[in-house]
């Protein structure tokens, strides 16, 4: 499936902007502060009804104004067009529609082409805390086995249930005996989730190794998984109850999965924390190549990669490395400040975001002076009451980021 063309109107600085892709690279290039991100902002809100900036979607609305919107087309692999359409009212909420009709996100998955994002701020994924590792495996996990989707969330609200129920009888208004179903949920529910988590980490490892080398990271590199319990469910519950005078004492469970971690391993090392700037980036890279490459030999379609600013801190064989990469399949959208830090070659689609932003006059982006005058917004924009939460890469696209929901 192919993104086909994106159309903004007002979302931060952009308004009537229309960006027509090549369905292999684009690189959009133009000054800092011209609106090259928000442009991908702008692709990603349109196909998941949600930012990979910001956990509201409010945030997308011009200063003082008073709705944002993008529509999206899409081309099936039979041909057919689609549109999404997705908009946010400051007084009215969210709304997500396909080809004019309301659609859940999670039933949009199958519509529409995954997601990988790349920006500065997702290094994240490398450099922040286990939390952040976990919650982007399993969102990739979601997405190469959608069964095992809602793994995360039920175990998620097991430990919850075990957690708050610790804290009663530490507070001694609650019995011990009330915690045997719920070591039993968190063991069953723990242990789906480290197998798979185990499993999806055992396919992404050689791919991680490979797209590496092919990148330039220079060394062993190694993604391995560090579990923090076991993925036996009777082994799971036995250590949940031999630990539970640590847990009263604590506050907590202090045995399961919301302890794993996913590790990126240059030289025997943890990138997080000997890793260069540029040696962190390219792990990063090698990460979603990896995660691309695995769900293509799993028969899924190709993600749509978005990656903002990836050029500016690689070198001109790094970049060729890149865009060799790029150019192996699949769709993806580039920004550069500068021509000269995008690799010169006849399957890459330049674009200057300046010429986008004054097509026939239309497009523009709005200075802040400008921000300030309130429109009404368009017909339709009503939509259900503004209930977001925290931001995803997600089965949307591959990868999340934000909030990791089960930690103990």
């Amino acid at each position: 499936m192919l993104v086909t063309s994106v159309a903004a109107d007002r979302i931060r600085s952009l308004d009537g902007v229309r960006l027509d892709l090549d369905t292999g690279v684009t690189a959009i290039v133009g000054p800092n502060g011209t609106g090259k991100t928000n442009l991908l902002e702008a692709t990603y809100f349109g196909l998941t009804g949600r930012s990979f900036r910001t956990a509201d979607r409010r945030d997308l609305i011009p200063f003082a104004g008073t709705w944002a919107r993008c529509r999206v087309g899409v081309r099936s692999a039979e041909g057919v067009e689609h549109e999404f359409m997705s908009s946010v009212s400051r007084g009215q909420g969210n709304r997500f529609n396909l080809d004019g009709a309301a659609i859940d996100r999670a039933e949009a998955i199958d519509r529409r082409p995954m997601v990988t994002v790349f920006s500065p701020d997702r290094l994240d994924i490398v450099k922040g805390p286990p939390a952040i590792r976990r919650s982007h495996l399993d969102s990739w996990i979601a997405a190469r086995w959608p069964r095992r989707a809602g793994t995360r969330a039920a175990f998620g609200r097991a430990l919850a249930q075990r957690n708050a129920l610790i804290a009663r009888i530490a507070g001694g208004h609650g019995d011990r005996s009330q915690l045997s179903p719920w070591n039993r949920q968190v063991a069953t529910t723990g242990a789906e989730l480290t197998n798979s988590r185990n499993e999806a980490v055992r396919e992404l490892s050689a791919p991680y190794e490979k797209a590496g080398s092919e990148l330039g990271l220079v060394g062993v590199n190694v993604l391995s998984y560090r579990p923090g319990s076991t993925g036996d469910r009777d082994e799971l519950e036995r250590g949940l109850e031999e630990r539970l005078e640590a847990d009263l004492r604590l506050g907590r469970t202090t045995w399961g999965p919301h302890h794993d971690e996913l590790r990126l391993e240059l030289d025997g090392r943890q990138l997080r924390r000997f890793g260069s700037q540029g040696q962190q980036r390219l792990g990063l890279l090698a990460l979603f190549f990896a995660e691309r490459d695995a769900l293509l030999s799993g028969g899924s379609a190709p993600p749509l990669m978005l990656l903002d600013d990836v050029m500016s801190e690689l070198d001109g064989e790094r970049r060729n490395l890149l865009v060799d990469r790029l150019l192996e399949g699949g769709q993806s959208v580039i920004t550069a400040a500068e021509s000269n830090l995008v690799p010169a070659r006849e399957d890459v689609k330049e674009l200057r975001v300046l010429d986008l932003i004054s097509i026939k006059g239309k497009g523009r982006a709005l200075p802040a002076e400008n921000c300030s005058r309130a429109v009404d917004p368009p017909d339709g924009l009503p939509g259900e009451p503004d209930r977001d939460e925290t931001a995803g890469l997600g089965t949307g696209s591959v990868g999340t980021e934000g909030r990791d929901s089960v930690e103990g």
